[in-house]
């Protein structure tokens, strides 16, 4: 559709002003006026978000995707200064609130308001991190972050290496495409110039990783050239975490194979069960079979700020890389993820000097640049919320809601055994509670009634409620993110499922 903007909003920065009126409101955010533009348009939008909100009460809207679909549509056709509340009405009235006690399905956390203030203040000042001369503060600012973060996970600041990224699937990505460059440049080929097949010759490359870790380890090494068959899964126990004897077996069979073992990824915290493997065990092992070590922390990362927790990530140090993410137990607004490794060098596979970014004689010239950090050119200084939320709150207020959220957990996981109605699957080991409503029959029909329920109450925009598969069985899940959440809250979200089972069982056959 044709976009006319208003006359208000058109009005170049040149236009002479009105003798008889306020001059017009600039249109950049970084002109000499447009902070308070800014602030005036967000003030503006908060108003029309926080209606919003309060008119659509419930965690998501009583919505089909059909009417989900058609109500944007039509916001769509707004125009002009209409724009803006109209769109954030429609985005606000479709959202699912991750602020919202049933609002719980998945690793989606409420953020901070001082992070969304300093989110507004990156996107003001819009800094790339490409290039010294586009984002001179963020590119410092980011650089000793990385190194705070770096003791923060027992390595030595000062000589790690470190990025922010996307999230978790960049880190792992980042992180296997180091080690594929690390295990095949040790022949003294450049996969990354060459290509992995002259650099692996008749050695197949290989990740190995327990059977419950992330789905984007297949998807990196599928990116990287090796192929999703390139993964080994590893067995793991009843609680999602790697079996070390399996993890051993496997690194002997690959090499009786004649292949290579390019990296094992070990995970803390994951999706479902919140399982964290056997980190000293797996350390051990890889440094026998001289294997880089990467530590996919994207959930449990966070555990790290709690005094009384983090000794659940026990030698998460000896890996020489790991990634945790900041938009889970850390609270920030995406994306906020991070990426270190124990030496700054380990990213050398990735490091560039381009003639309009960072030319070789500005960086012995003293002026840095972060270029060789990331698989991203433009990249806006999302540490800058991460900065602001540690100074603000520190490592122990992060501790706090992370002990909050864990605690939560622990009590839910108590009122599920405490209804006849559900079955717990077993303890939380972080943050995330996995039960299933109890259907009767066989396991076929209450896989049915699972799934079924779970869809009423979205439909009904009364909860949000996770699902997965734990040996071939369908279960719910909730994933408990809010530090403000209280136990009476999920006593009131269980009661919910509960009694959508109840519903979904007396409804007729013919109707299900």
């Amino acid at each position: 559709m044709p976009i006319t903007p208003s006359a208000e909003l058109a009005t170049p920065r040149d236009t002479p002003l009105s003798p008889e009126g306020p001059p017009p409101p600039p249109r950049l955010a970084g002109a000499p006026r447009g902070p308070a533009a800014v602030a005036a348009l967000v003030d503006d939008a908060m108003r029309t978000l926080a209606l919003a909100t309060t008119e659509r009460g419930g965690p998501l809207p009583a919505s089909t995707p059909h009417e989900v679909d058609a109500a944007v549509r039509d916001a769509l056709a707004a125009t002009g200064a209409a724009a803006l509340p109209r769109l954030t009405g429609a985005l606000t009235a479709g959202a699912a609130d991750p602020a919202h006690p049933h609002c719980a399905a998945h690793l989606h956390c409420p953020p901070l308001a001082v992070a969304v203030a300093a989110d507004t203040v990156a996107s003001v000042l819009n800094q790339s991190l490409d290039s010294w001369d586009q984002s001179p503060a963020a590119t410092a600012m980011e650089t000793q972050l990385v190194a705070e973060l770096a003791d923060l996970v027992g390595y030595h600041g000062a000589g790690a290496g470190g990025v922010i990224t996307s999230g978790g699937t960049e880190s792992n990505l980042t992180a296997l495409l180091l080690a594929r460059d690390h295990a095949l440049g040790a022949a003294g080929t450049d996969p990354g110039r060459h290509g992995v097949a002259r650099a692996a010759g008749t050695a197949r490359p290989r990740i190995l990783c327990g059977a419950a870790a992330h789905f984007s380890v297949q998807r990196s090494a599928a990116l990287l050239g090796l192929g999703e068959d390139a993964v080994v899964p590893v067995e793991v126990d009843a609680g999602h975490r790697m079996r070390v004897e399996d993890l051993r077996a496997a690194l002997e069979r690959v090499r009786a194979d004649g292949d290579l073992p390019v990296a094992i990824v070990a995970t803390a915290g994951t999706t479902d069960l919140g399982g964290i493997d056997p980190l000293p065990a797996i350390v051990r092992l890889a440094r026998e079979f001289d294997v880089w070590l990467h530590v996919d922390a994207a959930y449990g990362g966070g555990l790290l700020f709690s005094r009384r927790l983090r000794h659940l990530l026990t030698g998460i140090e000896g890996a020489q890389s790991i990634g945790m993410d900041l938009h889970k137990l850390g609270w920030q607004p995406v994306a906020a993820g991070v990426l270190l490794t124990r030496e700054r060098a380990l990213f050398a596979p990735l490091s560039r000097s381009v003639d309009y970014l960072n030319p070789t004689d500005d960086e012995e010239s003293g002026y840095p640049s972060l270029l060789g950090y990331s698989l991203r050119t433009t990249r806006r200084a999302d540490v800058f919320k991460i900065a602001v939320t540690l100074r603000t709150l520190g490592a122990d207020g992060l501790g706090a809601m992370v002990e909050a959220c864990h605690d939560l957990a622990r009590s839910a996981a108590a009122q599920v055994t405490a209804d006849p109605r559900l079955d717990l699957a077993q303890e939380p080991s972080l943050t995330t509670v996995v039960f299933r409503y109890r259907a009767g029959g066989d396991a076929e029909h209450g896989d049915r009634v699972n799934a079924r329920l779970r869809r009423s109450l979205l439909e009904q925009g009364r909860a949000v409620v996770g699902r997965t598969r734990i040996e071939g069985r369908v279960w719910l899940k909730l994933t408990l993110l809010n530090p403000d959440t209280t136990p009476d809250d999920t006593a009131a979200l269980l009661a919910l499922v509960a009694d959508a089972g109840d519903a979904e069982q007396a409804r007729p056959q013919e109707s299900r």
